[in-house]
């Protein structure tokens, strides 16, 4: 069958093969090939994978040993991994029973399956689950190198993300100052820390920041981390010219914070401003609200225009990296 595969010079297999499996990006239905001197590791999602990367087409051989859910099913499903968690997304309720079925009985390591009972709602951005196998909707997810411990049930988190997020934290340099005004549990904060900067993350989610604080503990990153439960609107005096870089990751109603983003940045300042806007002109109203809340204080800069997946027909979800440097 032919598959996306990441093709790698052998030496560099292994070290690949781990980088991609923190992203949750190895197809395990696929055995790993080794051919020409390169290894070949099938891949889920090709567009997810990292651009340093070279992705090709090739025929592999499906792994024979192991019994997936796809094998047990009359259709072809469609389901998210965090962790030990399967996330699937059905209306039907007997299609989400058999699929729920089928994942347990497969070979996939899962203690959980849970399926979507509602949208993200309330200012805490948490969705109802409806639990069809198992008992806990708690998991501990691993990306690019990073653990996070979270429960659906209480906390906003996106698997689809990591590579975004990714992105963004290799931006990052040893020594920066870096604030995150809608945290979560620490999916940007904490690789941060990681790469060397100082990092705050505020969330008016309660149990997001005790998670964001035990997972700057997981990985070893607590004396960088600092970890405050709020609006960031309220606590932004404490910080007031502070960051050297902002992440704005609520794409819905970032730009009414951005008077708070301008009090938090510093000098020179990074901001990634995510937004959701008709495909029509997806960056234009970011990037003009951007300007009326910092300019003429500061100069502004759009560096990056990038798209980072469709969110509903004929809408993008976007971010802009900017650039606010304190004008004269």
């Amino acid at each position: 069958m032919e598959v996306s595969c990441v093709r790698v010079p052998r030496e560099d297999g292994e070290a690949t093969r781990r980088r991609l499996a923190d992203a949750d990006l190895v197809a395990e239905d696929y055995e790993i090939e080794v051919a020409d001197g390169c290894l070949y590791v099938p891949v889920t999602d090709p567009a997810a994978v990292p651009d340093e990367f070279e992705v090709v087409t090739r025929e592999v051989d499906a792994r024979e040993t192991q019994t997936m859910p796809a094998d047990l099913l009359e259709f072809d499903p469609s389901y998210e991994r965090l962790g030990d968690v399967v996330i699937v997304d059905e209306d039907d309720p007997e299609r989400a029973r058999a699929l729920a079925d089928a994942v347990v009985e497969s070979a996939l390591p899962v203690k959980t399956v849970v399926n979507r009972a509602s949208k993200v709602k309330g200012t805490e951005r948490v969705r109802d689950w409806e639990v069809l196998a198992g008992e806990s909707t708690e998991a501990v997810h691993r990306e690019y190198g990073c653990e996070f411990a979270l429960d659906l049930a209480t906390v906003y988190f996106s698997p689809r993300l990591a590579t975004e997020r990714h992105r963004v934290a290799e931006q990052v340099r040893e020594g920066e100052r870096a604030f995150d005004m809608f945290a979560g549990v620490g999916p940007f904060v904490v690789p941060f820390a990681k790469r060397g900067a100082t990092a705050v993350g505020v969330d008016i989610n309660e149990d997001a920041v005790e998670y964001l604080r035990e997972n700057a503990r997981r990985n070893g990153v607590a004396d960088r981390v600092t970890a405050i439960c709020g609006d960031v609107r309220e606590v932004a005096d404490e910080y007031t010219d502070w960051a050297d870089r902002l992440v704005m990751n609520l794409p819905h109603s970032a730009d009414d914070f951005l008077d708070t983003a301008v009090e938090l940045a510093g000098d020179d300042c990074v901001v990634h401003y995510y937004d959701i806007q008709h495909e029509d002109d997806p960056y234009g109203p970011g990037e003009r609200a951007i300007r009326a809340a910092a300019e003429p204080e500061y100069e502004v800069a759009v560096e990056r225009r990038h798209t980072v997946r469709s969110y509903a027909p004929h809408e993008l979800n976007v971010c802009l990296d900017v650039r606010l440097r304190r004008a004269d």
